[in-house]
């Protein structure tokens, strides 16, 4: 599934409403100044409230935050987190 994902394609066994929250997150990742109120709709139209908005959000903008400050800072993964292991 994480293959699937990574690869631009997601798992049929992932939900609209996931895969709604999922291209959502890598959108904010990836152009965050291509976010439009529309996005947000979408996100309200797959059954998200507000609070759950905010949620999804703050924790991608979280861990995009802590890995641009592991990879700044040289942090290097330890072994077992490596692709080579998926």
């Amino acid at each position: 599934m994480v293959a699937a994902v990574e690869n631009g394609r997601p798992h049929p066994a992932i939900s609209g409403q996931d895969r709604a929250m999922m291209e959502f997150s890598v959108l904010l990742t990836r152009q965050p100044d291509r976010v439009r109120r529309e996005d947000l709709e979408s996100l309200r139209l797959h059954g998200f409230s507000d609070p759950a908005l905010l949620d999804i959000a703050q924790i991608a903008a979280y861990f995009n935050f802590v890995n641009r400050m592991a990879q700044g800072l040289g942090v290097e993964l330890e072994p077992r987190w490596g692709k080579e292991d998926r």
